[in-house]
């Protein structure tokens, strides 16, 4: 990854876990505090239905590396998962650990997901990979309603990423362009958040790509907002601090 950053004007990141395991959340967060600075973040896992889960937490909030905490909601049978008693316990209990919730959710989860912020109003949230709309199958409702109802709750931002993998091989900037402006339509250009979805993104036509393709959409904001969207609202909202 730090080639392809660093070719790009990359100088922090946020690592991302991509196994429902604590051992690889402690593994991120070993190889965030070895990166001399470079990964200033982690996003990591918790089983948020034990009932230990508030106590995991505790003990990985202590490290300043933990920023968040995400469940694999697109991969859970039950839609509803999020909305269930001991989740919902532990949940109210993240802002008073100042730890933030990564919502990888698909547009099936997305009702659960807008019922659960009613509920919880003080919790930061950001949406994962613009909740993975089926851009190849040209797929627009009920997607766009329920990310507008999302977006009503002011604590929750969304990430451009993954995107590229839920549209056809062969898209371009334009066939993106659709589901990108609704998202800003949606949450502004000071909640949305860029993401490269590395090493995933290469299923998608490759992080170079990718990136090409955010610049030439981003090409109607001005400085700060296009500052804004590629890296200065991850840093506000994962408290990354200052170069």
């Amino acid at each position: 990854m730090a080639p392809l950053a660093q070719a790009a004007g990359i100088t922090t990141t946020v690592l991302v876990q991509a196994a429902p395991t604590l051992a690889e959340t402690h593994y991120l967060l070993d190889v965030a505090a070895k990166s001399s600075g470079f990964a200033r973040g982690v996003v990591g896992w918790v089983d948020l239905n034990d009932q230990n889960a508030v106590a995991t937490l505790q003990s990985l909030a202590l490290n300043p590396l933990f920023k968040s905490v995400r469940p694999m909601l697109q991969d859970l049978p039950d839609a509803e998962w999020i909305l269930r008693p001991q989740v919902q316990a532990t949940l109210s209990r993240l802002p008073a650990l100042g730890i933030r919730f990564d919502a990888l959710l698909r547009p099936a989860q997305l009702p659960a997901l807008v019922a659960m912020l009613d509920r919880n109003p003080d919790l930061d949230v950001v949406i994962d990979h613009g909740a993975k709309p089926d851009i190849a199958g040209g797929v627009w409702q009920p997607w766009a309603n329920l990310m507008r109802a999302a977006a009503a709750h002011p604590r929750v931002h969304c990430k451009l990423s993954g995107l590229v993998t839920e549209a056809a091989a062969n898209w371009t900037a334009d066939t993106l362009r659709p589901y990108l402006e609704h998202l800003f339509e949606c949450f502004g250009p000071q909640r949305i958040m860029w993401g490269s979805d590395w090493p995933v993104v290469e299923l998608g036509g490759g992080y170079s790509r990718w990136r090409s393709a955010t610049l030439e959409l981003l090409l109607g904001l001005d400085d700060a907002e296009r500052d804004a969207v590629l890296g200065n609202n991850a840093r506000r909202f994962y408290g990354l601090g200052d170069d």
